[in-house]
């Protein structure tokens, strides 16, 4: 009697009732295709917006040499390596004005991407988390401002500034490494820089959150597990891997930021009526053009 269970007849489960319309679902996927050709259509769309750039770069290059011609038969290759520009004799040199663009991008660059991967490190290893959003928003914040209020704001503000306080201190205390004499004019690379600096800021530290947000969690845990500080942990397990394969695209987001900014020194010189830009380094004028 105990094993006549063991020999049951199964029982059938709830089956639908027939004739009240019930029709059984079907998978979407049994209507579809094989998706070969909207995979092509895809690939081939994609392609295009890539080509697309590259060909309006392509009309941007072709359109200035072209419209240059004039100019390449009228100066040649001079016209870079001049140092005078006089309308008045029409000479007209650009060696001045590409000297100010290098040097006001590399003193932006100095001076922005060291802060950037602070603020970076900062917002994603060390800030609390109650601070982490608004900082995260300032920063951004700075990007949504207009490069034609920054420059009214190095005018008024910044330049005067430098002139009467921050220039005669360098002069005073880094005066004997020859980077910062001549007059205090305020008006130079150093604002320029300054600037630059100001408006990629957000970016770079932007991608910097990105990159250190995606480093795996346990891999700051093994680090701290071996016995690492907290500084070595984020110098050793997070910026030393993140960076190295990340390296590229901040220094191509620096660039792209950089020429993005570029005309606000343009903005500057053409408000002081193309006034002369003094440079950093030992008073030689320069000027930047974007």
């Amino acid at each position: 009697m105990a094993n006549q269970a063991l020999f049951r007849q199964p029982v059938a489960g709830p089956q639908p009732v027939a004739g009240q319309g019930a029709k059984a679902r079907k998978s979407p996927l049994e209507n579809s295709s094989d998706g070969v050709f909207a995979d092509r259509v895809f690939n081939w769309s994609i392609l295009g917006c890539a080509l697309l750039v590259l060909a309006v770069l392509a009309l941007i290059v072709w359109q200035l040499v072209d419209r240059s011609q004039l100019s390449w038969h009228a100066f040649g290759w001079k016209f870079f390596w001049g140092q005078d520009w006089d309308p008045v004799n029409d000479q007209y040199g650009a060696l001045p004005f590409v000297y100010g663009t290098v040097v006001s991008s590399l003193l932006a660059l100095v001076i922005a991407v060291p802060l950037s991967i602070g603020v970076g490190v900062f917002t994603t290893e060390m800030c609390p988390r109650w601070l982490r959003g608004p900082l995260s928003f300032t920063t951004e914040l700075l990007a949504a401002i207009p490069s034609v209020i920054y420059g009214l704001w190095a005018i008024f503000v910044l330049v005067p500034l430098l002139r009467s306080y921050v220039q005669p201190f360098l002069a005073k205390t880094l005066g004997w490494t020859g980077l910062f004499e001549g007059p205090p004019y305020g008006i130079g690379m150093l604002a320029a820089g300054i600037i630059l600096a100001i408006m990629i800021i957000p970016i770079i530290s932007s991608i910097t959150r990105e990159v250190l947000s995606v480093v795996p969690q346990h891999q700051r845990e093994a680090a701290l597990a071996l016995g690492a500080t907290r500084w070595e942990m984020i110098r050793m397990g997070v910026l030393a891997n993140e960076f190295s394969e990340a390296a590229g695209d901040l220094y191509l987001s620096a660039l792209i930021e950089i020429g993005l900014a570029l005309f606000l020194v343009t903005i500057i010189v053409n408000a002081l009526a193309r006034f002369m830009v003094w440079s950093v380094t030992r008073g030689q004028p320069a000027r930047a053009r974007a």
